[in-house]
């Protein structure tokens, strides 16, 4: 989309919305954490934040961006496609200001019926599908693109892929509007979601296997028509931005192994594309930040951010790796109490509730939060552990008193 209903580059409003922006998402508490060198000592708890945290560049921008896009559109009716990043916060603000996400219809698709001509459509920081574009401009609405550049990188990739007739595996994960919108534009294409599926498709590409098996186990995550008989000759691999690091670089390696033993050194370059650097800089450095601050002396890791936040999912992931009770909570009201707290396990979708997470002796708290979470949230979070511990000191001392 080129035209001049095309916007990509904001409106030249950025300082008109700074203000609104500090004062919605940004934090005294987390200046001084920051002064502090990322500690804070208040009663018996000690805080320990992560250096990377929160809001990176991608999301700001995008942010920002649907704001000026009120600012620039202020009688128009504007949607998103989308949730303009994973935060909830973010997104009750923006309704706030009077714009609309697309409804979903019972089989999961986004109901685009209700755009008009003449309507402003913003497309999130995740992007959208090719066929999602090409239905905006068709009702000739104005669109605003907030993708994060990172992920227009990958898009390059993949495409890159078509044109020389190679397969495109994504690492990541199916249903994740970012990967839908990188598939939507890979001729072919598999997903896998870590590295035992991963291993699942080099052992079929070595020593074959049942086809019909392969689409059963693979049969929401593949392109129409894919025949792993043929569709795993050439492959090329590309990810979701979010992912783990590691993760991607162990499965680009696998995949790399797997056609060299099965086309020899010399063929290799006919029959595998390698990754490259596709994993966001925001992403690498708050999952290197979270490794960081593990290797610390902590009693209690909380990971604030959306349940359906790729990124703070991982850095959750990172965390439970040193055996450290950690909680993926998305803001202040999952901190039920003092002895209660409700949050997301790594790999589900439901919410559970735990007991005597905080213990009642001096406690070190490590804290990080995804790429799409304010510093307003993560200062609430951390104000309501301290709030909650000066009110047990409290109580304790009433008692003694009596």
């Amino acid at each position: 989309m080129k035209n001049q209903t095309y916007h990509r580059k904001g409106f030249g409003l950025q300082d008109v919305v700074e203000e609104d922006l500090k004062r919605a998402y940004e934090s005294n508490l987390i200046a001084e954490l920051k002064e502090g060198g990322n500690t804070l000592v208040r009663n018996d708890i000690t805080i320990r934040l992560a250096e990377a945290f929160g809001f990176c560049w991608g999301v700001d921008r995008a942010v920002s961006m649907a704001y000026e896009t009120r600012r620039h559109f202020p009688d128009r009716k504007i949607w998103i496609t989308n949730e303009i990043i994973h935060n909830p916060l973010v997104n009750s603000h923006l309704r706030d200001m009077s714009i609309d996400f697309l409804s979903i219809r019972e089989d999961g698709t986004k109901d685009l019926d209700c755009v008009n001509e003449g309507d402003v459509v913003i497309l999130p920081a995740f992007g959208a599908s090719v066929e999602e574009m090409h239905f905006l401009e068709q009702r000739k609405c104005d669109v605003v693109d907030t993708t994060c550049p990172w992920v227009s990188r990958v898009w390059n990739r993949v495409q890159k892929f078509a044109q020389s007739d190679f397969t495109a595996i994504i690492h990541g994960k199916y249903n994740h509007e970012e990967t839908i919108a990188t598939s939507s534009r890979a001729e072919t294409y598999l997903i896998v979601q870590n590295l035992q599926e991963a291993e699942l498709v080099g052992d079929y590409i070595l020593h074959g296997g049942s086809a019909r098996e392969f689409l059963e186990r693979f049969k929401q995550a593949c392109s129409q028509g894919f025949d792993p008989e043929k569709d795993l000759v050439r492959i090329g691999i590309a990810n979701q931005t979010t992912m783990l690091k590691g993760e991607t670089e162990l499965i680009g390696k696998l995949f790399e192994r797997t056609m060299l033993s099965k086309f020899g050194p010399t063929m290799l370059n006919d029959h595998f594309l390698s990754p490259g650097d596709t994993i966001c800089d925001a992403t690498q450095e708050r999952q290197d930040a979270m490794l960081s601050l593990i290797e610390e002396r902590l009693d209690v890791m909380l990971i604030i951010g959306g349940f359906n936040s790729s990124n703070t999912g991982h850095l959750h992931e990172i965390a439970l790796t040193k055996g450290v009770p950690s909680y993926h909570i998305d803001g202040p009201s999952c901190i039920v109490s003092a002895s209660s707290i409700r949050h997301q396990p790594p790999h589900r979708t439901d919410l559970v509730v735990s007991d005597d997470w905080l213990p009642a002796s001096p406690v070190v708290i490590g804290v990080s939060a995804g790429a799409s979470t304010p510093n307003q949230v993560v200062a609430e979070v951390i104000e309501k552990v301290f709030a909650l511990r000066e009110s047990s000191i409290l109580e304790s001392s009433n008692e003694s008193n009596r």
